[in-house]
């Protein structure tokens, strides 16, 4: 059965061009209204009633193009192939990396958005681009997190790839969620929460998505060329990240709320 999606766009306020708001896009009442209409509903159906009825405003995925993507990046192509997908391109990726987001993007008929760090920043900052080598928090902060931070500037909500099986800290997250990063009040939707490994990987042959390469090379967790590592048999999936630092994320998300995707 369909939702009731007779208020489009929860919680969002019609704007006059004189009156400039500032209260938040969602609040935690709208999340928990969101979650409460879809409990029971499919990912598939979920995702259809969010795009289509503009239940969250204007939405976009962030992409790294890493060793999940192909899953929730088909599910919402399938929807709506216009749906902006934003690729963080740091410059320092793996050639690899490039490959495979070009082959799904075409494969998949993505809307492509590639956000680069500022040039005069940069400049400024890291003119050698060894940065990552003293100060990966740094490097992140230039090369990641302000560019992301721009672009969501124009969006409501995000898709993120988090699954509930990833880790503990995950165990209890809703489909939808505020995010608590600012105060805009966007919404973080997570399709995949409630999917297991299992379902992810009988995903993958049903449609027959292509892999990501490094995957077999030993690099279950893919970022940045300088700051992934492959990683041995038996050690956790993240281990081959910033290895030798105190550091697990990159800054975009808190620990524990990197999207794998």
């Amino acid at each position: 059965m369909k939702p009731d999606v007779s208020i489009a766009k929860i919680g969002m306020i019609a704007h006059t061009p004189d009156i400039l708001n500032l209260a938040p896009r969602f609040t935690e009442h709208d999340a928990v209204r969101l979650n409460n209409m879809f409990r029971g509903s499919s990912t598939h159906e979920m995702l259809a009633s969010v795009i289509r009825d503009g239940l969250a405003g204007d939405l976009a995925v962030v992409s790294s193009f890493g060793a999940e993507s192909a899953v929730l990046l088909h599910l919402i192509a399938s929807v709506d192939p216009s749906v902006p997908v934003l690729f963080l391109d740091t410059g320092k990726h793996f050639p690899e990396t490039l490959e495979y987001r070009d082959l799904l993007v075409e494969r998949l008929g993505l809307n492509l958005v590639v956000l680069t760090p500022d040039a005069e920043e940069l400049a400024k900052k890291d003119e050698t681009g060894l940065r990552w080598s003293y100060d990966p928090d740094g490097c992140c902060e230039i090369r990641k997190v302000r560019p992301l931070e721009k672009a969501m500037a124009q969006y409501d909500a995000s898709f993120t790839g988090r699954k509930a099986f990833q880790a503990a800290t995950r165990a209890n997250l809703p489909r939808f969620e505020v995010d608590t990063s600012d105060a805009q009040g966007r919404l973080k939707i997570n399709p995949l929460i409630d999917w297991d490994a299992g379902q992810i990987e009988g995903y993958f042959i049903q449609h027959d998505l292509p892999r990501h390469p490094m995957i077999a090379q030993g690099y279950p967790s893919i970022g940045c060329s300088p700051c992934t590592s492959q990683v041995a048999p038996g050690e956790d999936p993240r281990s081959g990240r910033w290895k030798g630092w105190d550091k697990t994320e990159c800054g975009i998300h808190k620990p524990g709320e990197e999207p794998f995707l």
